[in-house]
């Protein structure tokens, strides 16, 4: 089952993300192949990052907690406001997949 992080940083944690962010991509990295189905930045007008979406494909929510739960954005207190739901794919690059 997939399940849909989505994460909305703290107000002026922009340093907080830019220096959290090599070991965030290298942990997700680690994951790759395994259960990060994709993830990058929420961005503002501006284009500034001001949150992220992650989604994982993996046997339960308590799993895709945990996985969540040890992103060093979030070891590092970066989010202010996170929803974790279980998430199905219905449309993939235009085609109906379900």
């Amino acid at each position: 089952m997939k399940f849909v992080l989505i994460a909305h940083d703290k107000p002026g944690a922009q340093a907080l993300r830019q220096q959290t962010r090599p070991a965030h991509l290298a942990y997700w990295q680690a994951i790759i192949g395994a259960e990060l189905v994709f993830g990058g930045p929420l961005l503002g007008a501006d284009g500034a990052p001001f949150g992220s979406i992650l989604v994982v494909e993996t046997e339960d929510e308590a799993h895709a907690r945990a996985l969540f739960e040890a992103d060093p954005y979030v070891t590092a207190d970066l989010f202010e406001l996170t929803t974790l739901s279980p998430f199905r794919l219905v449309f993939e690059r235009g085609a109906l997949v379900a």
